[in-house]
């Protein structure tokens, strides 16, 4: 009805519009009809019908407006010619048939695209609505809830997770910074978390940046995290084992050899030379290892009496020994027998030394320094010679050139020199006039030494150790301050930037050499340190009183002790493992019977070398001591079995015949 009045309304207004004026005004009949007064009726009416015009085209919407729009432009044209003799009030109508001069066009146009947008959103919301009741209903999973969840908070935050934005490698690239407590964290955040916080890839490279496994790759296990938490529980207990004394030990000895003179060792390998002129090594994990018995050349097999060994060295792949007449051999310890190389000279050897870690051997005699290496094919030759104003008292080869010419370092009196093959003729490195040095070792990057001081120098602190770069030449520390001599130092086997070392005043020292300051002073030896080693956590010390100490180095207490009859020239140990060796001064002793036919008349002045095994499985039934391992073959092991047996033996058959 609304409808069909407003057309009827437009077009008696149209027709009136176009009718021309008369001069008398129209009938009040019909005028009624259509307005009921000139002024005040018609204006309420236009008011009436504008605002019906309006409700109107906001309901309908575009249609409405579309048909509003066209009648009035059929008026417009029409009105077009009586525009000036009309009254304001029909220009006013006019304008609002036509909508071009409405003030309400902006809002118009405003509501009309809130509508549509308004609309729109409706029916989505409402096409959503009807296909959600047109599915199924189905069980929702515990993912999906988190899935949603993590949506959620990447619209939320606008930060997404990772582990969906970013590719895998990336992801695991991120979680290597991460430690062992980091990621088992992580581990608990959501199944794509754990699937990386587990990867194979992390755990490996943390098993091996921890020390352990570093010859393995990826593939040899199949969890590298149940791997890793096996060593490390292994860890701590051989830990544990060091701390209690808990192990097995070993005593190396070798009947026929008679005094000992000197030991070496290295990884599994113990080298021990003795007076008769024998040299034997032990494997320490395959005791019955073929490579145990190393034929002397044929200079020192020949001469009567056998001369001494002098100094033995030992790596993972070689032994080195030196005899009193000045002949040095060489074996390979994989194949044993005879040796490999061979060279005279011209005095007795001083000083000999072994790279740890490549096929180079250095020796001094006298003043004569000779340094041999290895080439890629295994030809043994001499890389330098030299010679130095005075006798050499220590030399000392750098550890980790395997791919860069090596080089040594070498104490003469009061100058240390740097031998390098490549050079004429040695560096000079330090030299005090006065001031001799007393101990000498090197690391891959520096060398330090000991040097004793006299006369006005000891009021400045007395002994020092002097540290030098090899890089630069330049010192870089000076530590120490000791009336009594430096006796040994261990720089090559401490922990990083820590330089352990023992003095004749009795006491063993730790400094750290980034604040040249003291960490540990420990009273330990009587009788002076003779030789000393140390790791992160622990220190073992060797006295001229044949004591063999094992001290906690953040505490400074003494773990235990253990003592044996000759001074400790040799104290090494790794992570499971510690080889001491008690080596008597006096190599030829007063009243005692050396002879092949009474070997335990003399046993009190041999020596001892003693093997001690902290490992889990050393209190195992398998593990036999050396003592045990005899079979009957060997000249030597009657003094075990064999004499044992014989008088059990007759023992037995007398009583049978009786």
């Amino acid at each position: 009805m609304a409808e069909n009045e407003l057309a009827a309304f437009r077009e008696r207004w149209k027709k009136e519009l176009t009718c021309k004026k008369e001069d008398k005004p129209p009938l009040v009949g019909d005028s009624a009809s259509s307005w009921d007064l000139p002024g005040q009726s018609g204006r309420k009416n236009l008011k009436r019908n504008n605002k019906a015009c309006s409700s109107s085209i906001s309901e309908e919407g575009v249609c409405a407006e579309d048909e509003a729009c066209v009648g009035g432009g059929a008026g417009q044209a029409a009105a077009a010619q009586t525009d000036e003799d009309q009254p304001q009030y029909v220009s006013i109508a006019r304008g609002l048939l036509d909508g071009r001069t409405s003030p309400l066009l902006d809002r118009i146009q405003e509501e009309r695209t809130r509508r549509k947008r308004h609309y729109q959103s409706m029916t989505d919301v409402c096409s959503a609505s009807l296909q959600q009741q047109q599915r199924p209903q189905r069980k929702v999973k515990k993912e999906e809830l988190v899935d949603q969840l993590i949506q959620d908070l990447n619209e939320v935050n606008d930060i997404p997770f990772f582990d969906i934005e970013l590719p895998y490698e990336l992801a695991l690239k991120i979680f290597q910074y991460l430690n062992c407590t980091e990621l088992g964290r992580c581990a608990q955040v959501s199944r794509a978390w754990r699937v990386l916080a587990e990867d194979s890839v992390l755990w490996f490279k943390m098993c091996t940046g921890e020390g352990y496994h570093q010859d393995a790759s990826v593939s040899d296990s199949p969890c590298w995290k149940s791997t890793l938490r096996d060593c490390r529980n292994s860890a701590k207990t051989v830990s544990s084992n060091w701390k209690n004394r808990v192990g097995s030990i070993s005593q190396l000895q070798f009947e026929l050899g008679k005094v000992l003179c000197d030991v070496s060792s290295c990884d599994n390998f113990v080298l021990a030379g003795y007076t008769s002129g024998d040299v034997r090594l032990w494997d320490t994990l395959h005791w019955d290892s073929a490579a145990s018995y190393l034929k002397a050349n044929s200079l020192s097999v020949n001469t009567d009496p056998r001369p001494h060994v002098s100094h033995v060295q030992v790596n993972g792949a070689l032994a080195a020994a030196a005899y009193e007449d000045g002949c040095v051999d060489l074996w390979s310890t994989e194949t044993g027998g005879e040796p490999i190389h061979h060279y005279q000279s011209p005095g007795r050897i001083q000083a000999l030394a072994l790279s740890p870690d490549s096929p180079v051997l250095l020796s001094a005699s006298g003043s004569d320094v000779r340094l041999d290496r290895a080439s890629d094919c295994g030809y043994w030759r001499t890389a330098c010679q030299a010679h130095l104003p005075k006798a050499v008292d220590s030399v000392a080869v750098v550890p980790g050139r395997e791919q860069q010419w090596p080089l040594a370092a070498l104490a003469a009196g009061e100058t240390v020199y740097l031998l390098d093959p490549r050079e004429e003729k040695p560096r000079t490195l330090h030299s005090v006039y006065g001031h001799p040095v007393t101990c000498l070792d090197a690391s891959d990057s520096q060398v330090a030494f000991g040097v004793k001081r006299s006369g006005w120098a000891m009021h400045d602190g007395g002994n020092k150790i002097h540290v030098y770069s090899l890089e630069t030449s330049k010192p870089t520390v000076c530590v120490g301050n000791s009336p009594g001599d430096f006796t040994c130092i261990n720089l090559r086997d401490s922990p990083p930037h820590l330089l352990v070392c023992g003095n004749k005043d009795r006491r063993v020292r730790v400094f750290d050499l980034r604040a040249g300051s003291s960490v540990a002073s420990l009273y330990a030896h009587h009788l002076g340190v003779t030789s000393v080693q140390a790791d992160d956590w622990k220190i073992v010390s060797g006295g001229g009183e044949g004591l063999v100490c094992v001290w906690e180095m953040r505490m400074g207490a003494k773990l235990w002790e253990m003592h044996n009859r000759h001074p400790v020239r040799h104290v090494r140990f790794n992570t499971s493992t510690l080889v001491t060796a008690n080596i008597p001064d006096d190599k030829s002793p007063r009243g005692a019977c050396i002879t092949d036919d009474d070997l335990t008349a003399h046993r009190r002045h041999r020596g001892v070398i003693c093997h001690y095994d902290f490992s889990e499985d050393s209190l195992s039934q398998d593990h036999i001591l050396p003592i045990c391992r005899s079979d009957y073959t060997e000249s030597h092991g009657y003094n075990y079995n064999i004499s044992l047996a014989v008088p059990y033996d007759r023992l037995s058959a007398s009583h049978s015949s009786r």
